[in-house]
């Protein structure tokens, strides 16, 4: 008879790259450490390869164990959806969430929305990790990300949930110093901020009609944070590109005016992102469903400024 395989220490190694951390892993399987710990020799010693680098100051998965740990979070999730069907008749969700979520996307439209979702299910904790810069769902071990981008990324599994315009926008001090560009190779003139999260600097892409253009910014200041970047647009310190939900009051207040209103910025979008082939426990379906139904209310807001402001 083949030896089966050892599913236990599978599920054990996929909670510990989902944890990046042995304690944190043992913590939640109600296991000592040391038996996480041995459950992981345990495969490694079957596969004769290192799934994880471990050190009291790193922690890292080996190229193995970055190949290995999307079957082991299948298996690790498989097991926990048929807990899940097996629970009473009201399968009362429970257990982690770990969410990712741009930061100040995140400060402003999902943090607030949190503690009427924790009320409503006491049984789930959510462990919401913000940060700007695109997250690895696979790597790090989330169960959901929620992306604003152009491309949300072919090799997950993404729901739109609506669009997010762009803008290039100045400030008039900025306009007033340095005048209004009439046409994209203008900027090549213009002093710009750039928006990323790489030292690669990313070309800003413009169309009309049939007309397309790309231009490649230059300027003072280079920021990974929209906030930051916020600050440095009403200040006049340049002109740059941001989605509408950071503009919505600056466009009100006439601190910053939209620019180049013939030409089109390739539209962003909102997205849930999950991991590819992994059935969904209970407890990130419903969060997905809370979230989806609230964030998407965002919808007319951001198409109804829109308007308005392409028309000014």
């Amino acid at each position: 008879m083949a030896r089966l395989p050892d599913l236990k220490g599978l599920a054990i190694f996929a909670k510990v790259a989902e944890c990046r951390s042995f304690a944190n892993a043992a913590r939640e399987l109600r296991l000592s450490k040391a038996t996480v710990s041995k459950a992981v020799s345990r495969i490694e010693a079957r596969l004769g390869a290192r799934l994880i680098v471990r050190s009291a100051q790193r922690f890292e998965l080996t190229h193995m164990g970055r190949q290995l740990v999307g079957r082991a979070a299948h298996i690790l999730a498989e097991a926990e959806a048929a807990e899940d069907f097996g629970h009473s008749a009201a399968r009362t969700p429970r257990g982690v969430v770990r969410l990712a979520a741009p930061m100040s996307y995140g400060l402003r439209y999902v943090a607030p929305l949190l503690p009427e979702f924790l009320a409503a299910f006491p049984d789930i904790s959510v462990d919401l990790q913000l940060s700007d810069a695109r997250s690895d769902v696979v790597g790090e071990g989330f169960d959901a990300a929620i992306r604003i981008a152009v491309e949300p990324g072919a090799s997950l599994v993404f729901q739109r949930l609506y669009e997010m315009p762009r803008f290039l926008v100045g400030s008039p001090k900025y306009l007033k110093a340095h005048g209004r560009p009439k046409h994209p190779l203008h900027l090549t003139q213009h002093r710009c901020i750039s928006h990323s999260y790489t030292m690669n600097t990313e070309a800003w892409r413009f169309t009309k009609g049939s007309k397309f253009l790309s231009v490649r910014p230059s300027g003072p200041l280079r920021v990974n944070n929209g906030d930051a970047m916020m600050e440095a647009l009403i200040a006049g310190i340049g002109v740059g590109i941001l989605p509408m939900f950071f503009l919505r009051e600056a466009l009100e207040s006439n601190l910053l005016e939209t620019l180049l209103p013939d030409w089109s910025i390739p539209l962003g979008a909102v997205y849930w992102v999950t991991l590819p082939e992994k059935p969904l426990p209970r407890r990130v379906e419903v969060l997905r469903d809370f979230l989806i139904g609230r964030l998407t209310g965002n919808e007319v807001r951001e198409s109804t400024l829109n308007v308005r402001h392409r028309a000014s």
